[in-house]
C-alpha cells in the first residue's frame, strides 16, 4: 500500500522503501546538515534510499540535490516555488510538493531514519511528526528540545521513537555516557571553542562585525549559528538540550573552553574517571554516528593525529565577557516556557546583529531584558499551538526592543 503526500491540492502517491535498505529522509536538506548527510550517503549508496527531500526556500539546490540523489520525493516549503521546483524535476520520476504541510507530510513517510534539520522553529512540527510514528530521528534542531523539551520526550516516550543527537557535544557525550547507571555520573563537560572572540575585550566586542562573528576558527556553519558560537549562547542553548538528553541534573552539567575543538565532550564519573570523545573538527562524524547507528560507517573526516597536534588546552569560560551561560542557566532553571523564550529572543537578536541593527553584545542584552519581561517560568508547555504563541510574542517583545535600541 503506499502513503501520500500532498502538494497544495494534489495527493502524491509514493512506495514504500527498497527492502534491505536503510530508507532515508532529510528534513532541511539544503543546509550544512544535509549538505553534510547527503555526502556521507553518496559515498555509501548501497546502504540507504532516500525517501524526501525538504528545503525552505533554497529551490536551485534541492532541484540540484533531487536530481543527484534520485529521492522519491522532493518538497519546497515556499508554496511560491512549487512551479520551479515543478519544472525543475521535469522528466524525473521524483514527485515534487510544496507548503508547510508538505513539510510536515513528508516527515510522516515512513523513512526508518530522519535528519531533523531544519533551523529554527519551523522544524518543530515536521520533527514531531516523525517522532510520534516512532521513526529513528537525528535531532539537529535545537529548538524541539530548547523550546518544546518536555513536549517532545513525552511523544518519544509514548511512540517509542529513538531520539539520536547530532550536534557535535552531545553525540560525544551519546557515545561515552552509560545510560543504565546515570547514578554513576559526576558532571558531564560540553567543550566550547570559544569561538573568534574568545581572547577579545569587552570594548572590542562592542565595536565587532558580522563579519567577524560569522569567521568562526573551527567549524564551517551557518551564520547564525557562527553568531551564537561567537556570543557563547549555542553552549547555553546546548546546555539546556542535555538537560532533556541526559536528566543527570541541571547542577552537574558543566562547560569547558578547548579552543582546539578536538575534545567534543566529556563524562566524569564518581571514581574518578573521565571518558572524552575525539575526533577532528567535521560534522560528518557524528552525524555519520546517527546514520549508522547502532554501528558505525566509514568517512571522508581528517584522522586524528595527536602527535601532530602536539597540545590539547582547556580554561573555564569567562562569564563576565560571555554572560550569554549565565542566561541560558537561568532560563534552564527557570523552567515552563522560559527556554522558549530564551530561543526567541535570541533569534531576533541575532538576526537583528546580521542586518546591522544593534551591536554584538546587544545579542545577550536583549535576550536577558526579554527573558527577564516575560517572567516566563509559569507553566508547561501542553503543545505545539502554545509553544508557538509564545515564540510569537517573544518576537513582537524582541522586536520592539530593536527598534527602541535603534532609534
Amino acid at each position: 500500500m503506499a502513503l501520500t503526500v500532498s502538494a497544495g491540492s494534489k495527493t502524491i502517491a509514493v512506495p514504500h522503501p527498497v527492502h534491505g535498505k536503510r530508507s532515508v529522509t532529510i528534513l532541511g536538506s539544503t543546509g550544512s546538515i544535509g549538505c553534510s548527510t547527503l555526502d556521507l550517503i553518496a559515498r555509501d549508496r548501497e546502504r540507504f534510499e532516500l525517501v524526501a527531500l525538504t528545503a525552505h526556500r533554497n529551490v536551485q539546490a534541492l532541484v540540484e540535490q533531487a536530481r543527484q540523489h534520485r529521492p522519491q520525493v522532493a518538497v519546497i516549503a515556499d508554496e511560491t516555488l512549487y512551479g520551479a521546483l515543478k519544472e525543475g524535476l521535469a522528466g524525473t520520476d521524483i514527485q515534487a510538493a510544496a507548503g508547510g504541510q508538505a513539510v510536515v507530510d513528508a516527515a510522516e513517510l515512513s523513512a526508518e531514519w530522519v535528519m531533523a534539520g531544519i533551523v529554527g522553529a519551523a522544524g518543530l512540527a515536521p520533527t514531531l511528526a516523525a517522532v510520534r510514528r516512532g521513526a529513528c530521528v537525528a535531532l539537529a534542531n535545537k529548538e524541539c528540545l530548547v523550546s518544546a523539551g518536555p513536549l517532545f520526550l513525552a511523544e518519544v516516550e509514548k511512540s517509542g521513537a529513538t531520539l539520536l543527537p547530532v550536534d557535535s557535544e552531545h553525540n560525544a557525550i551519546f557515545q561515552v555516557l552509560d545510560s543504565r547507571r546515570l547514578d554513576t555520573v559526576d558532571k558531564i563537560v560540553l567543550t566550547a571553542s570559544g569561538g573568534p572572540f574568545r581572547m577579545w575585550s569587552e570594548e572590542e566586542m562592542e565595536g565587532a562585525t558580522p563579519a567577524q562573528a560569522v569567521a568562526h576558527p573551527r567549524w564551517e556553519m551557518g551564520a547564525k549559528i557562527s553568531v551564537d558560537s561567537a556570543t557563547l549562547m549555542n553552549k547555553g542553548l546546548e546546555l539546556i538540550e542535555a538537560h532533556y538528553l541526559f536528566p543527570v541534573g541541571e547542577e552537574k552539567l558543566d562547560v569547558i573552553v578547548h579552543p582546539e575543538s578536538i575534545v567534543h565532550s566529556m563524562v566524569a564519573y564518581v571514581d574518578g574517571s573521565v571518558l572524552a570523545q575525539l575526533g577532528s573538527p567535521d560534522m560528518r562524524t557524528p552525524i555519520s554516528y546517527t546514520l549508522a547507528w547502532p554501528g558505525r560507517m566509514s568517512t571522508p573526516s581528517e584522522k586524528l593525529n595527536l602527535a601532530q597536534i602536539g597540545q590539547l588546552t582547556f580554561q573555564e569560560p569567562d562569564i563576565k565577557r560571555f554572560p550569554a551561560l549565565t542566561v541560558a542557566r537561568e532560563a534552564l532553571r527557570a523552567g515552563g516556557f522560559a527556554p522558549t523564550v530564551l530561543n526567541a529572543a535570541n533569534e531576533v537578536a541575532v538576526d537583528a546583529f546580521l542586518n546591522g541593527r544593534i551591536g554584538f553584545l546587544d545579542i545577550v542584552r536583549l535576550s536577558e531584558a526579554v527573558l527577564d519581561a516575560c517572567a516566563a517560568g509559569n507553566g508547561l508547555p501542553e503543545d505545539l499551538s502554545s509553544i508557538y504563541e509564545i515564540d510569537r510574542n517573544t518576537r513582537i517583545l524582541a522586536q520592539e526592543w530593536v527598534q527602541k535600541r535603534v532609534c
